[in-house]
């Protein structure tokens, strides 16, 4: 058994990680501000022995209560959907840079594995397709979305600096687009609000003409890859992703069909800076790690739907 912190445990990737880490006979800290993550999301591991919920804000402390020996220490801990990180951008940017750096030393203390986990936002509007680890990207340091980008960006940096200076044994992970349960009816993300508006019947909104594209990796893969990482002596930048691309007009055709709603389709104006293209090459993550993508698009939508349906009625 191991001891794991997973910082904003309590947010949608997150609490996935926690469930596999406690399945798999892991004891695990959660440690979440929950400003976007939920209680609701770890309610189901409350009564567990070897589960903890600490309430803090990473950027400001990293306190767990107790003495325990650590053994990893997952950075799970942002802002992550547009929406979330754009109404709070000093955060955004604090939880990256001085939230990384107390996570950081926290691995550093207890000579314990960390896990960065970034983004292919880190990639920013890219001019290399798929995009690959050793591609430096093309990101816009002064626009609105670079709270984000910059931020996970400079925690690539920051985690590399102390693996350089101090040894403490590390890995980082480029997050591409991740659906499934426990995501949060129309929080930014564009499976999420496809969903929500056909359920709801309202026009699902496209933006430009949506010939932009976007690979969607659904949770249990995703979370799949991050332990494969975390458990390999790789340090990456590792991509995981699904590298099946699809546009996004078709992905609201296909949500349309799945969820049985006829709600039309409007177009708006595309947001400044957002991705034209997005695509990852996994070959580093295939051969080093044995790890690839099993659930299909159409399967992980209908999960995602049965899970959502029921929340968006509520709503």
């Amino acid at each position: 058994m191991s001891h794991i912190v997973v910082a904003g445990g309590a947010g949608f990737l997150g609490s996935h990680l926690c469930d596999y880490l406690i399945a798999r006979g892991d004891s695990v800290v959660c440690v979440d501000d929950l400003s976007t993550g939920t209680r609701d999301n770890v309610a189901h591991l409350m009564d567990l022995e070897q589960f903890a919920l600490v309430v803090t804000d990473v950027s400001e402390k990293v306190d767990l209560g107790s003495g325990d020996k650590v053994d990893a220490v997952c950075n799970l801990a942002s802002p992550a959907s547009p929406p979330a990180y754009l109404e709070r951008p000093l955060q955004t940017m604090a939880v990256g840079s001085e939230g990384t750096r107390r996570l950081l030393e926290l691995a550093r203390d207890h000579e314990a594995r960390f896990l960065m986990a970034s983004t292919s936002e880190v990639y920013g509007d890219p001019e290399v397709h798929p995009q690959v680890e050793s591609y430096r990207g093309n990101v816009d340091p002064t626009g609105p979305r670079s709270v984000y980008d910059e931020a996970k960006r400079f925690s690539e940096t920051l985690t590399m600096a102390v693996h350089r200076t101090y040894g403490v044994d590390v890995c980082i992970a480029r997050i591409f687009n991740t659906y499934g349960p426990r995501l949060t009816p129309g929080d930014g993300r564009v499976v999420s609000n496809f969903i929500a508006q056909a359920l709801r019947g309202e026009p699902l909104t496209v933006y430009g003409d949506g010939s932009q594209t976007r690979s969607l990796c659904y949770v249990d893969d995703e979370i799949a890859g991050l332990i494969a990482l975390l458990d390999s002596s790789l340090i990456g930048p590792v991509n995981i992703g699904n590298p099946d691309e699809r546009s996004v007009l078709e992905l609201a055709n296909l949500i349309l069909e799945l969820s049985g709603s006829d709600a039309p389709i409007t177009f708006e104006p595309l947001p400044t800076d957002d991705p034209t293209r997005r695509c990852p090459d996994i070959t580093l993550a295939k051969n080093e790690l044995g790890w690839w993508p099993k659930v299909d698009l159409r399967d992980g939508i209908v999960r995602t739907i049965d899970y959502l349906a029921p929340l968006v009625g509520d709503a």
